[in-house]
């Protein structure tokens, strides 16, 4: 089967997207005894980054309610918004709610794998995709810490070049590379907003997620993690500790996009989730 990276012109993802709470997103299917999906693009891309997954579901689980949405300060989010991690959870939720949607598996990849733990530890939810993100933030957070003065200006901070040097996009099928670059928008208000509280030296995120996590735990919900390189055993044992659940796959050499890397392959995991009972089922 070929894969589409940008939609037709007649597909849902061309048109004009809607709104949800002010949030620019697009929503398909029908309801049904199936869990909705919600999925959340990774940090400086937008929603047209699951289309070619998409497109394979749509073969494999026909008429599955999906909604993808723009972050806010991404795509067609535009605005005024607050970037700061309680105003974006809020943001999302929100939207969520505005699409109607109930109890929906909440898909994540990147910064949005954190929102997606947030979002199933405080709204009902059939389970969590965290696509490549570590829930342990703090070597993170001491990266940006150390290099703190390089987001003061109007200019992209050489850190960012490292960073998006790790992604390595360069391992992508050319498509998936043209499509990333061609939405992917970094500005440095942007980077200053989403990372505001980890550059100012605080520690309330890493302590917000220990209580976001404890409430996925007693919510007993499915939580699979994808994931392109090998976490570790200590990262795995740890894991396991904070989620019993936590199921975790490894896709090697599939950069920091395992679903553009194997779009098909995602779309599978994307309709086994159509399985997933709710906790007290």
């Amino acid at each position: 089967m070929t894969t589409t990276f940008l939609a037709p012109a007649d597909s849902p993802r061309a048109r004009a997207p809607q709104r949800f709470a002010g949030l620019a997103g697009d929503l398909e299917g029908v309801d049904d005894d199936r869990p909705p999906l919600v999925l959340l693009h990774g940090f400086t891309f937008d929603r047209t980054m699951w289309g070619p997954a998409l497109e394979h579901l749509r073969g494999l689980d026909p008429g599955r309610r999906v909604l993808t949405l723009d972050l806010p300060g991404h795509g067609g989010s535009t605005g005024a918004w607050a970037y700061d991690g309680e105003s974006v959870g809020t943001a999302v939720a929100q939207a969520v709610r505005a699409a109607g949607l109930e109890a929906p598996v909440v898909v994540g990849h990147s910064y949005s794998g954190i929102l997606a733990t947030v979002l199933a530890a405080r709204v009902p939810t059939r389970g969590v995709v965290n696509v490549d993100q570590s829930l342990q933030t703090q070597p993170f957070a001491d990266l940006l810490r150390a290099h703190a003065d390089q987001f003061r200006g109007d200019e992209l901070p050489p850190l960012w070049t490292a960073i998006a040097a790790s992604m390595h996009m360069e391992l992508l099928p050319e498509p998936a590379r043209e499509l990333l670059t061609a939405t992917c928008s970094p500005r440095p208000e942007l980077l200053r907003g989403y990372w505001g509280e980890l550059l100012d030296g605080g520690t309330g995120l890493a302590t917000r997620l220990d209580a976001e996590l404890a409430r996925v735990r007693a919510a007993d919900v499915p939580y699979l993690v994808v994931s392109a390189d090998e976490p570790g055993e200590d990262y795995r044992r740890w894991l396991r500790t904070v989620l019993p659940r936590v199921e975790l796959e490894v896709w090697p050499a599939s950069a920091h996009f395992p679903h553009l890397a194997h779009p098909d392959r995602f779309a599978d995991l994307l309709a086994a989730t159509g399985d997933w009972a709710p906790c007290d089922g």
